[in-house]
């Protein structure tokens, strides 16, 4: 794995622990509540602890999570870094320097258990005490480097507290325009889905605050939480971006569609700015206009980082447990200091942006989704259980996965050869984006529903497939069946599919099968499938009548083995537009009673040997 992938694996990992956070605000907002006015006056104390403790053990959640994250999971790397951070504890509290762990150790011991786990995991030892190889060497090769680390931590913790609280001066000491640098690389980073490293180190790691017990808390999100005035600089400049300035991007993009698509696009970016201006998730609004307009983005990335100077300089401290959305600034604003002021700076951000991305998308012509036609948000295919297989296609087929996670907006992968992928069926399935790393380390942007189409494609990887994929087996247009202008194929009589107007003249395959049938002519060509699905192919409408063999040209013959792609038939298109009836080219399965049930891709341009531009689920496996 390259460093880009290496950073992408451990950016995914340190947002697993933050998961717990919004449990911790909601818990010690409720707290506030008058409890006692319905008789349970200990229920706010009990939440207060809850709360508080979700905070005080969040070194132990943080090693957990990320070894977790970055192992896939494995039980043994968590119980590593759990036991690793037992060991840290108990050595250095029993020095007589006071050291608590921090969330920094724990991210330490998280990694160290991940990588573990990685290079230990297949470990074989001698046959007389193989019991502890494999995965169970982990926790034993954590504990041991933990116990040399922790004792190694009681030399040198008192410098490195010093030194954290060093950098948390220094970032203070760079006053607005160190906090302008944050936001702007927040953004930027959001691209590669490496802003969480940049978040652990200010969130959770400068300035320190010590508590009335002398306990001391890093970082600007726990010192916001625990009371510290001077907390909450490196958050509160994220809410009007959030709540005002990305919905605005989307009210824009919604004002500048094409008036046939506006109803489609706009059901679609009311919910992605719903989403940002509520939980804070921004990217199915950012990756929107990222990828067709790059300096856009960096237009975006500066005012977010002129917004939070702005917040500085105004003493606005406003901090959240998860994202800087509505939800997180209504539970933790009695926390905040001028918080209020962030509804009208927003209001003028809201104003500022909507004013400039609609500028620029008709200035510049951008393609934004909804003014072209091959918009990657079609909502053909909502049915996430049916759209996964077509993903797993789209990536290369469950041989071309190494590895594959999810964070909360992406899929993160690790793929044997990332030329195997197809973006515009990946764009046609509903990504945002595609981003290659190197290495075979790519990120599909999904939304929200990444995690979900993560596990119906790890279903799809185990389960025993009943679903048949049909790829393109022409450029061009798809078209229903009832649209063929011959009563024999719209009316479904030969058999059930779709059909396609060409504008090259190539044949491919659609699916991995055999060549069973061809015409004298060679206009047609029958395909039966591993599954037992007999498909016919006829290129236009009355070209059995054409008995020029100039025309069309076979590339294959009969009892030839096909893959998807694989070409088929050359034919003279422009010879065939004048002498046939129709270009229309229909793919039907003439045995339709196998299937039990049909999904179609959207009804428009295709390239050839596009991904699923159909897809069948059969009755039962039939196999030759």
């Amino acid at each position: 794995m390259n460093f880009m992938g290496s950073l992408q694996r451990l950016g995914r990992a340190f947002m697993l622990p933050m998961i717990v956070l919004p449990a911790a605000a909601v818990c010690l907002s409720f707290s506030e509540l008058p409890w006692g006015a319905i008789g349970l006056p200990a229920f706010s104390g009990y939440l207060a602890i809850a709360g508080q403790a979700l905070f005080s053990f969040l070194p132990y959640l943080f090693a957990v999570g990320i070894a977790w994250g970055m192992s896939g999971n494995a039980g043994s790397a968590g119980l590593s870094a759990l036991a690793g951070m037992f060991i840290y504890t108990g050595i250095v509290s029993s020095s007589n320097y006071e050291i608590q762990p921090t969330v920094l150790i724990g991210a330490l011991i998280g990694m160290l258990s991940g990588f573990s786990y990685e290079r230990f995991k297949s470990v074989r030892l001698p046959e007389y005490i193989q019991f502890f190889g494999g995965p169970r060497f982990v926790p034993l090769f954590v504990c041991i480097v933990s116990v040399f680390f922790s004792i190694a931590m009681v030399g040198v913790a008192p410098l490195l507290q010093r030194l954290l609280l060093l950098l948390g001066d220094a970032v203070a000491t760079a006053g607005g325009f160190g906090v302008f640098l944050f936001g702007f690389l927040h953004r930027i980073l959001v691209v590669f889905g490496l802003h969480h490293l940049l978040n652990h180190v200010f969130w959770f790691q400068v300035g320190g605050y010590r508590l009335a017990d002398g306990e001391m808390i890093y970082g600007d999100l726990p010192r916001f939480f625990a009371g510290d005035p001077s907390a909450g600089v490196f958050m509160a400049g994220l809410y009007p971006t959030m709540m005002f300035a990305l919905p605005a991007i989307a009210f824009a993009i919604i004002q500048e569609a094409r008036e046939d698509l506006k109803p489609k696009i706009r059901r679609t970016f009311l919910s992605a700015a719903l989403a940002s201006f509520l939980t804070g998730v921004s990217e199915p609004v950012e990756f929107a206009f990222l990828f067709v307009a790059p300096y856009l983005f960096v237009v975006h990335a500066l005012l977010s980082g002129v917004i939070m100077w702005v917040t500085y300089e105004l003493e606005i401290r406003h901090g959240f447990s998860f994202s800087a959305g509505a939800i997180d600034f209504v539970l933790n604003f009695h926390l905040s200091q001028r918080g209020w002021l962030l509804i009208p700076i927003g209001i003028v951000v809201y104003i500022v942006y909507y004013v400039l991305f609609c500028w620029a998308i008709r200035r510049f012509r951008l393609p934004t989704p909804g003014r072209e036609e091959g918009s990657q948000l079609d909502d053909w295919a909502e049915d996430i259980p049916y759209r996964a297989p077509l993903i797993l296609q789209a990536i290369g087929g469950k041989d071309n996965i190494v590895t594959m996670e999810a964070c909360i907006t992406r899929l993160r992968l690790k793929v044997n050869n990332d030329r195997l992928l197809d973006t515009n069926a990946l764009r046609n399935l509903g990504a945002a984006g595609v981003i290659r790393l190197g290495s075979g380390n790519v990120q599909v942007v999904f939304g929200t529903f990444s995690e979900l189409i993560r596990e119906e494609m790890q279903k799809a990887l185990q389960r025993d497939q009943r679903q048949v994929l049909f790829s393109a087996p022409v450029q061009g247009r798809m078209i229903r069946l009832e649209e063929v202008p011959d009563p024999i194929f719209a009316g479904k009589i030969v058999g059930d599919g779709v059909a396609f107007i060409p504008d090259r003249g190539e044949l491919v395959s659609p699916v991995l099968g055999k060549v069973i049938l061809i015409y004298p002519t060679m206009h047609a060509i029958g395909l039966k499938t591993v599954d037992g699905l007999e498909v016919l192919l006829h290129i236009g409408i009355n070209t059995w009548e054409l008995s020029d063999g100039g025309i069309f040209r076979a590339a294959v013959k009969e009892g030839d083995e096909v893959t998807p792609g694989q070409l088929l038939v050359r034919f003279d298109l422009a010879r065939l537009r004048k002498a046939a009836g129709s270009l229309a080219t229909p793919m039907v399965i003439t045995n339709p009673q196998l299937v039990a049930s049909w999904r179609y891709a959207p009804f428009k341009a295709v390239k050839k040997g596009q991904s699923s531009v159909m897809s069948v689920v059969l009755k039962e496996v039939t196999k030759e």
